[in-house]
């Protein structure tokens, strides 16, 4: 059948006639703008979908505790309690031996040693901490007892040797308040000269940015107006324990020994 009018083959077909000579006519432009099927946009955005439920999953994971893990968290908390936690604050001036100490008191009496220096690796707040200790300047007490916090709740131990902490009486007060009480102190008595001495010849191969004649002297500044006090505050409640370490590192921890192991006699 041959439809030479337009409207006749609409009518009949249901379908525009196309024109081969012309890319468009008049009218099929005018039928297009009429009945073309207008796009919808969905009812909901699937990528609105998508962010809800990624917001949702994150949540879960972040907020709620895996089953596995709340027993830990539970048993971690129920730990950092004054009956329950040994924790000794090690303090002396820089270059007293302390560490070296500690290592030794880690490997007789399984104890964690915790320090300023370790719980900076790592964490968001290394760098701020780097600046300070490279300046002799001590540290806020905030970020150091967050840390030293989270090292204990993290740790399945119950005995903590706190390296060169409280550098100072606030921080002293401020963690016994929020994280548990101390249970002894031992105090690293050493010369000044004897310090300086050992903390140049560490510098040589220790790569610390405050092992250096400059820092040192800031350091022992610190110590003197800021930690020491500590000391002091602690004597008048008889948690002190003052141990001269001039001498090698095993006569030094021959006096250091007997005192941890009275601390489990008790």
């Amino acid at each position: 059948m041959n439809f030479k009018n337009s409207k006749n083959y609409l009518a009949v077909t249901g379908k525009p006639k196309k024109h081969k000579h012309l890319v468009k006519n008049k009218w099929l432009e005018k039928y297009e703008k009429t009945n073309r099927k207008k796009s919808r946009p969905p009812l909901v955005n699937p990528y609105a979908i998508i962010a809800v439920f990624s917001v949702l999953f994150s949540a879960y994971y972040i907020l709620i505790p895996k089953e596995k893990d709340k027993h830990k968290m539970n048993i971690s908390r129920a730990k950092v309690s004054k009956d329950e936690v040994t924790v000794v604050f090690v303090l002396g001036g820089p270059g007293c031996g302390k560490g070296t100490q500690c290592a030794k008191l880690v490997q007789d009496f399984g104890f964690v040693h915790l320090s300023e220096e370790q719980q900076r690796k790592g964490s968001e707040f290394g760098e701020l901490i780097r600046n300070y200790i490279k300046e002799g300047k001590i540290v806020p007490m905030e970020i150091t007892i967050a840390l030293l916090e989270k090292a204990m709740i993290e740790n399945d131990s119950n005995r903590f040797l706190i390296d060169g902490f409280p550098r100072a009486l606030d921080q002293a007060q401020q963690f016994e308040k929020e994280v548990v009480e101390s249970t002894t102190i031992l105090f690293f008595d050493c010369p000044e000269d004897v310090m300086l001495q050992r903390l140049l010849k560490r510098g040589e191969t220790s790569g610390r940015i405050d092992d250096n004649v400059e820092s040192i002297k800031k350091r022992f500044e610190t110590f003197k107006s800021t930690s020491y006090p500590v000391i002091e505050h602690y004597r008048k409640v008889n948690k002190v324990h003052t141990i001269p370490c001039a001498d090698g590192v095993d006569e030094v921890y021959s006096k250091v020994k007997p005192i941890v192991e009275g601390l489990f006699k008790q």
